[in-house]
């Protein structure tokens, strides 16, 4: 049996994962019945979305960031989003794009066996597997309209939907940006330096067929979530030395206990494409789609650049919650954001000084600083 050592303690790698509980669970747990649905997209990709029964009138989908799972939104028990919003009344979908979790799924491709099955990025996120979520929604609820919540990158891609497929900004009420990112012009100075590197590693590592990261039957992945879940250890090395490092310190939110909650799941798969089309945008300075390079992109674009998505298309009502210390989607660029798209109803820029990028979603205080906010904006637009 396979075991590392971490200051005197042996840990056998087969137990790690072991304490993973699903949406699902942790609905049933806090008092909810879950259902599980499947949603085909248009390019074949199979995906999972949860729903807590509601008021069928208001709808809401939430849309977890980059390399988390859906669970990211009830791990709170009571004090999480998903159960707030159900304990309001709202009827909570909560979907995970394709790769991700149980959304490793294709009506021909196998995720283990085709490396086209991750030829994605969060483009994709927004041109189809948007879409189809909102339709299946929209059609089991008989509704109109949506409301969505997004956090980080799960709000990225409604950026991508309302300018490639505008007909969808009618299908949504309002969609709540948990901190946005669109533009990262004033990045951390840690993830300032490791963004050239990234085109480098996608290159190296594709050159050996290596197109997923942090699958779920990974040495690495496992590695992660037995380590960082050790209290002490864990906090240092994985928040305080890297997590706080990214997105904004401010460890009066997270504490030590809290840990093995979090990275009983956390962090999920991802593509190489999707982490070298963020480093583009950052980069390059510039929201567009994904650079193949001059020729590839004459064939794809019929122009040598990829096209910029165009904001002033995304007509939909948006509402930017920001973090005074986020140091991923910063106060300059969710100005900047906010400059650039038509209809933004509300601008939050949180007054708590150490505010960062992850107590939107794992912050201990969320049910008083945070979820009053996003009920009022709900209920305004509803």
């Amino acid at each position: 049996m396979l075991c590392v050592s971490v200051e005197g303690q042996f840990i056998p790698m087969k137990k790690i994962g072991e304490r993973n509980l699903t949406y699902a669970a942790l609905g049933l747990k806090y008092g909810y019945h879950v259902d599980e649905f499947d949603v085909i997209t248009d390019d074949g990709y199979i995906l999972k979305i949860f729903h807590i029964a509601g008021d069928k009138t208001k709808p809401v989908l939430l849309l977890p960031g980059m390399i988390q799972d859906v669970e990211v939104f009830i791990i709170r028990g009571n004090k999480s989003l998903a159960i707030t919003l159900a304990n309001n009344g709202y009827d909570v979908w909560a979907l995970n794009p394709r790769g991700i979790g149980r959304s490793r799924k294709h009506v021909h491709l196998n995720p283990d066996l085709d490396p086209k099955f991750w030829d994605f990025s969060f483009h994709e996120n927004g041109y189809y597997d948007l879409p189809a979520a909102i339709d299946f929604v929209l059609e089991r609820t008989s509704e109109r309209q949506l409301s969505a919540i997004g956090y980080s990158q799960g709000n990225t891609v409604f950026y991508v939907l309302g300018s490639t497929r505008p007909e969808y900004n009618e299908k949504i009420k309002v969609m709540i940006a948990l901190a946005p990112v669109c533009y990262l012009h004033h990045l951390k100075p840690l993830t300032s330096f490791l963004l050239p590197l990234i085109p480098i590693v996608g290159n190296s590592l594709r050159s050996i067929g290596v197109v997923e990261l942090l699958n779920d039957n990974s040495l690495l992945k496992r590695l992660i979530q037995r380590l960082c879940s050790l209290k002490r250890i864990g906090y240092e090395l994985c928040i305080q030395g890297i997590i706080f490092q990214v997105g904004g310190n401010h460890p009066e939110e997270l504490e030590p206990e809290f840990l093995p909650s979090i990275f009983a799941n956390y962090p999920s798969s991802m593509s190489i494409k999707n982490i070298e089309h963020v480093s583009q945008v950052a980069l390059r300075r510039k929201f567009a789609q994904f650079d193949y390079g001059p020729e590839q992109n004459l064939v794809l674009y019929n122009a040598r650049a990829p096209p910029k998505y165009d904001l002033l298309k995304v007509t939909m009502k948006i509402a930017l919650f920001v973090g005074g210390n986020d140091g991923i989607s910063t106060i300059g660029d969710t100005e900047l954001l906010r400059d650039k798209l038509p209809n933004v109803v509300d601008y939050h820029l949180f007054s708590v000084e150490k505010f960062n990028h992850l107590d939107f979603i794992w912050g201990r205080n969320m049910d008083k600083y945070l979820f009053p906010h996003i009920l009022s904006v709900l209920n305004k637009c509803d």
